[in-house]
């Protein structure tokens, strides 16, 4: 089962989480992206999908400059 398909629910709160804008710094360098949070405590979870694919990417573009 993937990720989109799955009610994901805050382990500290018990809350489901739902889609937010969350902006991530690495090097000095930001970019956006929706992830599922925690509307209650704000805690994210990033899929071993994302963290492996499009994360990667950008750590490895911005390493290379």
């Amino acid at each position: 089962m993937s990720t989109e398909n799955r009610v994901w629910k805050c382990a500290r709160c018990g809350v489901p989480l739902e889609e937010k804008k969350i902006i991530f710094t690495y090097m000095g360098r930001s970019f956006g992206h929706e992830v599922p949070a925690c509307p209650k405590c704000g805690k994210v979870f990033i899929s071993r999908e994302l963290a492996q694919g499009r994360m990667a990417e950008v750590e490895a573009l911005m390493e290379d400059k």
